[in-house]
């Protein structure tokens, strides 16, 4: 009997396990969770990111990725992420976990002095669950690791640590959102702001944004401007703060939209006005927002910049105090006459420094509609505190004692302290108070010397970048305030700072702007925000859209270019990349975006195509003289450029194909027929230093390999055909006589044996011959008439699986398809050999390009022989570079103009 009741219980217990199953599957997962509310109430900084590959990509594109690698952070994260693949026995596991999931990463302060970061990953299936135990369970099988688990506030948190160092990460998985942090306070948190669900979140005020619907979005930033000041706190000096604080006070909170690309990381949003009664916003509301016409007497020596754009400058200083003594009391109205000559800008300035225990000289700059008057009321000051007369002279211009500490606080207001005892100066409309006479000295010399931003085509280029109106601008530059950070730091952050230089500077101008709404005292009125950080382009090319319509792109060089344009495949992109050469022998490689990654020079032009590794890992190219492998940026690899000898001109470049452990081959033709074969270590093979052959090459030779056996493939005009082992010795059966004159190489098709390859060609005399490896012809057609002016030739489309054949006549041209089907019948104008290009992106969506090289006129047509855009194309190379993406159906066209690289969209 008791037996039964355990029986019964039992499975009374796995029915309500059971129920309880059910119920959670269609009640609690079926609600989404909204990640912003498992961010805690305190985070400064939250960063969403999506597409993680391509965010990869982008920092890699714009220089930053090994800069951030090198941050001490960044490489405890790549050394946990490097673990996390060696336990899982795989390459980039985590990056692909990542994938296209919405991550957000929020920054804490924690403690004095120290912030600490929290992760949110989402889980999306089992699969995924099953990946995050198994990393869990290896770590708590290694020896040098513990992992324990804990409750609290009724969530379980799983805690990993090293056993030498006691650091790891607190994890917690939340309805299938893993929460992980170095801090386990971040962690638990989150278990608290499970406690209050209907608290608002962090991003309460931007409930209805979301960035990421639109394009070429990297990630979204929510900053929280309340507590920026708290985690500026951690890095700089406590002096500091009421400064950083002041600025910080014009807006509460802001989102905004982040793109890499090329030259520049670019924020764009929104942010809430700080409601606070003595904020920065609530003095400048209604205020007009103003154009920095300052730039004319700003020096290039200029470190940091805080512009305020207003109408009167006196909303800035806001009722004057009453004064405690009879002088103040006397120079009252004084102060207020000079305040209401003030308007539209003021700015505090600091200037650059030699070194970090120099004081940095301070500026406070406003503009004038009235600078004599300035000028009469700065005497009349003078005269009342009986400050001196005297002053010194810097060029055309002079500076003056004022006599009254901490002036420009009392015409500007309290963001403007730190002038104990000012001096003054004037040029032209602007009016400048310095903490010294030192500081003014240098600020003369430059506005003297004509070095101010007006005139450096440089910041000129940064500021049309800008936003032409603004309330608030704060303008950096890293180079010229390197000493000043490094004075302002607390002691224990300067060794860091120092660590970090090339991060920093790599983008030596910053901008951050802050722009009101038209109906400020609107309800849920925002300022629109823009944030720039930049670095000159000093590089080759400007780009710039092709069409009004915003379709398509130019990327217009400074030299000519002279090679055609070769498609780089991207992972993950929508465009591929591009590999062009100017007329300096430089080759360029341009991003999807559309930007110069990297220019490497060369000793002469390509010759022939170039070939990509495996892997993305870089490219194997050859110049008359010197072969050459790049990696991904543009580096010249070790053991590289070979040298070809002195006498030996390339004509073409054949790559032995991936596969195997063994360096890849090199087979090199030269001008008279001789061939060279190296191997990727510089080593030569005999039999090929140089082969000679009797006749010169119909076209490039091939490199194939069939069974582990490499078979070279070498065409020659008289319509004999090779084929050479390694050490340079015929394969059995060759040569053989195609029995007419041949031009190009074929389509070569590999197959497991010698016998069970083949290659095709075209003779002269309009057949069509295939032969296999072992000397076999296996069939002749005719596909075409010929005559004694007649040329044909074997086009293979851009994966060399398919073929068509070109016939010329004069100027008229056939194109005809493998299996003899007339494709195209076309008159030109020109007599010249024509360029032609098969490409081959699947069932219908055949193009065929024409180049006729005399005009420099590109037909493109499409699989039903219709000319595409109802005209030709202008290019001025014989060749044009075609790419399709499947989802859009739009075809990419690349074409050389003059030094211009075009993009044109075409849909069919």
């Amino acid at each position: 009997m008791s037996q039964r009741v355990l029986v019964f219980l039992t499975g009374l217990l796995l029915l309500a396990a059971l129920g309880s199953y059910v119920y959670y599957r269609r009640t609690v997962a079926r609600v989404p969770v909204d990640p912003w509310a498992l961010v805690p109430d305190d985070a400064v900084l939250v960063a969403v990111t999506r597409d993680h590959p391509t965010l990869v990509r982008h920092l890699k594109e714009t220089q930053l990725w090994d800069n951030i690698k090198a941050v001490r952070y960044f490489q405890q994260v790549e050394d946990q992420l490097t673990m996390a693949d060696s336990l899982t026995g795989g390459r980039n596991v985590v990056l692909r976990f990542l994938g296209r999931k919405r991550v957000l990463t929020s920054l804490h302060v924690t403690g004095p002095g120290r912030f600490d970061v929290l992760f949110q990953v989402p889980i999306g299936s089992v699969r995924e669950y099953r990946q995050v135990r198994g990393l869990i369970e290896g770590l708590g099988r290694d020896p040098r690791f513990t992992v324990t688990d804990r409750e609290y506030l009724g969530q379980l948190l799983t805690e990993v640590r090293s056993r030498s160092s006691k650091e790891g990460l607190t994890l917690l998985n939340y309805r299938n959102h893993l929460l992980l942090s170095a801090s386990p306070a971040l962690v638990e948190a989150v278990a608290r702001r499970l406690e209050h669900p209907e608290a608002p979140t962090v991003a309460a005020e931007f409930q209805s944004t979301d960035y990421f619907q639109l394009r070429d979005v990297d990630a979204t930033l929510l900053l929280n401007q309340r507590r920026l000041p708290q985690l500026l706190g951690v890095f700089f000096r406590q002096e500091l703060t009421p400064e950083i604080a002041a600025v910080a006070s014009l807006a509460r909170n802001e989102m905004t939209e982040m793109k890499l690309a090329g030259n520049k990381v670019t924020f764009n949003g929104f942010a809430n006005p700080e409601t606070a009664r003595d904020g920065l916003h609530q003095r400048l509301m209604g205020q007009p927002a103003q154009r920095l016409r300052m730039a004319e007497v700003l020096p290039l020596r200029a470190a940091l910049v805080v512009h305020i754009g207003l109408g009167s400058a006196a909303v800035l200083r806001g009722p004057r105090p009453v004064a405690p003594d009879s002088v103040a009391a006397a120079t009252g109205p004084l102060l207020d006459s000079l305040t209401a000559q003030l308007s539209q800008e003021v700015a505090l300035c600091y200037l650059a420094t030699p070194s970090a225990r120099a004081r940095p000289g301070k500026l406070a700059l406003a503009y004038t509609a009235n600078p004599g008057k300035v000028s009469s009321l700065l005497g009349q000051l003078r005269r009342g505190v009986g400050a001196s007369p005297g002053f010194t002279r810097v060029g055309p211009y002079q500076i003056y004692q004022t006599g009254v500490p901490e002036l420009p606080r009392q015409l500007l207001g309290p963001a403007f302290r730190g002038f104990a005892r000012p001096m003054v100066a004037q040029v032209g409309n602007y009016v400048a108070f310095g903490d010294d006479e030192a500081a003014l000295y240098q600020w003369l010399t430059d506005v003297a010397a004509g070095e101010v931003w007006s005139r450096s085509p440089t910041q000129v280029a940064f500021l049309q970048e800008a936003q032409p109106l603004a309330r608030l601008r704060v303008l950096l530059d890293t180079r010229n305030c390197w000493n000043l950070l490094l004075r302002g730091l607390q002691e224990e952050r300067r060794a860091g700072l120092l660590r970090n230089e090339t991060l920093f500077k790599r983008f030596p101008q910053v901008s951050m702007q802050w722009v009101p709404a038209a109906d400020e005292r609107e309800p849920g009125a925002q300022y629109f925000t823009q944030f720039v950080l930049r670095h000159p382009i000093v590089g080759p090319a400007e780009a710039r859209p092709q069409n009004q319509n915003g379709t398509g792109s130019v990327l217009a060089f400074k030299t000519p270019l002279s090679s055609s344009p070769e498609i780089v495949l991207v992972s993950g992109a929508k465009l591929p990349g591009v590999l062009v050469q100017d007329t300096s022998h430089v080759l360029h490689y341009i991003t999807p975006d559309n930007v110069v990654a990297w220019s490497d020079s060369l000793p002469g032009p390509l010759v022939g195509p170039t070939y990509r590794l495996p892997g993305a890992t870089g490219f194997l190219l050859s110049t008359p003289g010197q072969l050459f492998q790049l990696n991904s940026r543009g580096q010249v690899q070790p053991n590289f450029p070979l040298n070809l000898p002195d006498t030996v001109r390339a004509t073409s470049l054949s790559v032995s194909p991936a596969g195997g452990s063994a360096p890849r081959r090199l087979l090199v033709a030269g001008a008279s027929g001789n061939l060279f074969l190296y191997d990727t270590q510089g080593r030569t093979f005999p039999g090929w230093q140089p082969k000679q052959l009797e006749f010169r090459l119909a076209g490039p030779p091939q490199y194939l390999t069939v069974d582990g056996r490499d078979v070279l493939v070498v065409l020659l005009e008289n319509g004999y055909v090779y084929a050479f082992d390694q050490a340079g010795s015929p394969y059995p059966g060759f040569p053989i006589s195609m029995g007419a004159r041949l031009t190009g190489s074929g389509l070569a098709e590999t197959g497991a044996s010698l016998s069970r390859s083949r290659v095709t060609v075209v003779t002269q005399h309009g057949e069509l011959v295939s032969f296999n490896l072992s000397g076999d012809i296996i069939s002749r057609r005719r596909v075409a008439t010929w005559s004694r002016t007649s040329r044909f030739q074997l086009i293979p489309d851009q994966q060399q699986r398919d073929y068509v054949v070109a016939r010329e006549e004069g100027n008229h041209f056939t194109l005809l398809s493998s299996g003899g089907r007339q494709l195209l019948n076309q008159t030109f104008i020109t007599t010249a050999p024509r360029s032609v290009q098969y490409f081959n992106f699947g069932p219908g969506r055949q193009l065929y390009a024409v180049t006729e090289t005399g005009p420099g006129k590109t037909y493109l047509y499409d699989a039903g022989s219709r000319l595409i855009g109802g005209q030709p194309f202008n290019t001025t190379t014989p060749q044009v570079a075609l790419s399709h993406d499947p989802v859009t159906g739009i075809y990419h066209l690349f074409r050389v103009v003059g030094s211009e690289l075009r993009r044109t969209d075409v849909k069919l």
